[in-house]
């Protein structure tokens, strides 16, 4: 069987015994989704450049190492090491995530507010309010908002790739949201 028919199982197996060309195939498979993973995280291209580049090489030391074990369940370990590298890079640079929809509104419609802002000026200081509230949430609340929102992953895809069950990570997203709309009464903002 040639490699590039190959499971990714076999890939693996195949690159552990030598055959360079098999990582090739199994990097080539993958890349356009791990690299759009971690885009979606950063919004950064030169960032995501740099992150996929070291999520592959922590990858590809971890298999040489011979502590893969994910047995053919490559892509979610993949994404997932991505993942953490891109958390690490937000909790070493304490970076403002920005939080916006698919459709390029502010998080804060999904608070129920109304709006409807008059100026450019007033419309970023809701927006800086709200990412500054986002940031405040504790990491994992914060972690679910961000990959619901920005990676526009799915709960199953959020608990698969966070390593916690369905109702956890629905959980922690009512609880962010609880956060988030308690954190604007105490601040006293109006978003407007």
């Amino acid at each position: 069987m040639q490699l590039i028919q190959q499971s990714d199982a076999e890939l693996i197996h195949a690159y552990i015994h030598g055959h360079e060309y098999a990582l090739d195939i199994l990097i080539n498979r993958y890349k356009d989704k791990v690299y759009t993973s971690i885009y979606m995280l950063v919004k950064d291209k030169y960032l995501a450049e740099d992150i996929f580049q070291d999520a592959f090489l922590k990858m590809i030391k971890t298999i040489k190492e011979g502590r893969y074990a994910e047995q053919g369940k490559f892509l979610p370990w993949a994404i997932r090491v991505a993942h953490n590298l891109c958390m690490d890079h937000f909790r070493k640079s304490k970076q403002q995530i920005p939080v916006t929809l698919p459709d390029g509104q502010d998080i804060s419609v999904l608070f129920g507010a109304s709006y409807l802002v008059a100026d450019g000026i007033e419309k970023r200081q809701v927006h800086d309010s709200v990412r500054q509230l986002v940031t405040d949430l504790p990491d994992e609340q914060r972690e679910v908002i961000v990959l619901r929102i920005y990676s526009d992953l799915s709960f199953k895809e959020i608990s698969e790739l966070t390593g916690v069950s369905i109702n956890t990570a629905l959980g922690r997203m009512r609880y962010a949201l609880i956060n988030l709309r308690k954190m604007i009464t105490d601040k006293e903002l109006v978003l407007r």
